[in-house]
């Protein structure tokens, strides 16, 4: 087979797999009918709502889903086999507040994994055109740099959720703070709530603004933080929902509570500022060990290692 043919079944198979890849991306740009419809039948149960009718995402997790799905969601339940925990990965999806499923976030982890598997594949490729052997060592390689990208890609999430939670703890004491301030002004916890979450942005006010949003929507005040503090990974925050919730159905001050939850969280942030301090106290032993008295010590002793030199017959 010349080169000339060659080259004419290799453009056919890209042009074809560029019509497919075409097509199908203009067919998943197309409007859905759950897009038009579900703004408007959000507040109704979801008892009975079938999967077909979540709204679909544009990342490109969906996309390459839309494309690829059945190969994709093979690959997404086999690693879930494999590595098992969807309640912790739930969890953490919870508090990093990413609205995606246990399937999805797998298949998002498919995707790192097939990214570490191509780099390392390209690596390969490479390698061999140099070195023809070593083609078992090479498909372990791959077998590694996929396990690599799925790894990779939960140790993210778990940065995430840390990251939000740190936002959080940051944001806590001042929001904490505004709630006492419009409450001990006679404002009811409800309004109070609402001022502090139309006043102010971050993490934590997002989270009051889905409280606030089912109080509205005809949930105890108490309920609304109780769940809240169910779905905080921060002990702090739960204790501050807790708070808020016995205080609205005990009729204890709410003022007081509210002052003294943002005193515990300062206090808490003081603490751990002097723990990451003395940890970085012996980090900055490591330089001044290993390189400023050794250099120290040359500068003492080199002049006398020069004189008796200079002296020795």
């Amino acid at each position: 087979m010349t080169l000339l043919l060659w080259g004419a079944v290799l453009g056919a198979l890209a042009g074809a797999g560029l019509v497919l890849v075409g097509s199908r991306v203009r067919v998943i740009g197309r409007p859905q009918l759950a897009t038009r419809v579900l703004p408007y039948v959000r507040d109704l149960p979801h008892v009975g709502r079938t999967p077909a009718l979540r709204v679909a995402s544009s990342s490109p997790t969906s996309a390459a889903a839309g494309v690829f799905g059945p190969v994709l969601r093979s690959m997404a339940d086999t690693v879930e086999r494999v590595l098992g925990g969807s309640a912790s990965v739930r969890r953490r999806l919870e508090r990093a507040a990413i609205d995606r499923t246990v399937h999805e976030f797998r298949s998002e982890q498919v995707l790192w994994g097939l990214a570490g598997l191509a780099i390392v594949a390209a690596y390969g490729l490479l390698k061999t055109v140099t070195d023809p052997g070593g083609a078992v060592g090479l498909v372990a390689l791959c077998g590694v740099g996929f396990a690599v990208g799925v790894i990779a890609r939960d140790n993210r999430l778990s940065g995430q959720a840390t990251s939000r939670e740190r936002r959080i703890l940051a944001e806590f004491p001042t929001v904490a703070e505004l709630l006492a301030l419009a409450v001990a002004a006679g404002e009811s916890p409800v309004a109070a709530l609402d001022r502090v979450v139309r006043r102010s942005g971050g993490e934590l006010s997002g989270d009051l603004a889905k409280v606030l949003a089912a109080v509205r929507t005809g949930e105890p005040v108490s309920t609304a933080f109780d769940a809240m503090a169910a779905a905080s990974g921060l002990s702090l925050v739960s204790r501050f929902a807790q708070g808020i919730a016995v205080a609205v159905e005990r009729g204890t001050p709410l003022a007081e509570v509210l002052h003294a939850q943002a005193a515990d969280v300062r206090e808490a942030g003081r603490r751990e500022l002097i723990e990451v301090a003395a940890r970085r106290e012996i980090f900055m032993m490591v330089p001044v060990v290993f390189v400023v008295l050794p250099v120290t010590i040359l500068f003492a002793f080199w002049p006398g290692v020069v004189g008796l030199d200079l002296t020795t017959p």
